[in-house]
């Protein structure tokens, strides 16, 4: 897992060639960006969402096994809770089709992206996303890169 400013992002440079692309994306990223799905090199896909966030999310943790994500929200903030995969309990088997496992929700590192902070999160990193950041669901708008594993 890796959590920082923006302003940092170039210590996370050449670890893989799609990671480099992500990173450049969500640098160059404005609030005014569109919901949708956009198809870049490498596999990379930027998928760009608009929501309220919840005091609950009632699908607990989620891990992926064929991408890793890079999350920024671009407007508003949102609560991540992260542990490692390890020690969760799964709820819902593998879907290879949604590359996703649940696990069950139980406590873990609280991270808050907004504001200019980032996070990625490798297959090995359950996450549990769309946390409210303060006592009240508020708005979000979030960039999560799907970064291919390996490449």
């Amino acid at each position: 897992m890796i959590y920082d400013h923006i302003r940092n992002i170039g210590l996370y440079k050449g670890l893989s060639p799609a990671l480099d692309l992500a990173l450049d994306y969500i640098a160059c990223v404005r609030p005014e960006i569109e919901d949708g799905t956009t198809l870049l090199e490498l596999g990379v896909k930027a998928v760009v969402s608009s929501y309220e966030t919840r005091l609950v999310n009632e699908k607990g943790y989620e891990a992926h096994r064929q991408y890793i994500d890079v999350q920024y929200v671009v407007s508003g903030q949102e609560l991540v809770r992260c542990k490692p995969l390890e020690q969760v309990t799964e709820t819902i088997p593998y879907d290879s089709a949604k590359d996703a496992a649940r696990y069950a929700d139980c406590p873990g590192i609280d991270t808050v992206i907004g504001h200019g902070y980032f996070l990625v999160v490798w297959p090995d990193d359950a996450h549990e996303p769309c946390l409210a950041a303060s006592a009240h669901p508020a708005p979000v708008k979030k960039v999560v890169m799907k970064v291919p594993v390996g490449v």
